[in-house]
């Protein structure tokens, strides 16, 4: 499993549009084979940053997802949204026993 923290930055004025736009790439990302998982978090400590996790069953699996109409639909809406470019890290699952 691969997961993807993206952080984002959003301008103020655009916190609204952006919800929307990234709840619309939420649900369908979803619905792709490769998707395991998709959360929106909102930090408390500041309501206009945010963090997508997305969690990967397999590692061409986030490659497929940019190629997606709605990856790229979501993409170009909400750069002139963010206040700074978006940031990404990329982890892999430690298995805990039990």
């Amino acid at each position: 499993m691969l997961v993807v923290q993206v952080q984002v930055h959003v301008k103020p004025e655009h916190v609204e549009d952006f919800i929307l736009a990234t709840r619309t790439n939420a649900t369908e990302s979803l619905k792709e084979p490769g998707i395991a998982r998709f959360d929106v978090l909102r930090l408390d400590s500041d309501p206009n940053r945010f963090v997508l996790i997305e969690a990967y069953r397999d590692p061409e699996a986030p490659a497929r997802h940019k190629e997606t109409p709605h990856y790229l639909a979501w993409r170009d809406a909400v750069a002139p949204m963010m206040a700074e470019p978006r940031t990404s890290v990329r982890c892999s699952g430690v298995h805990v026993p039990g």
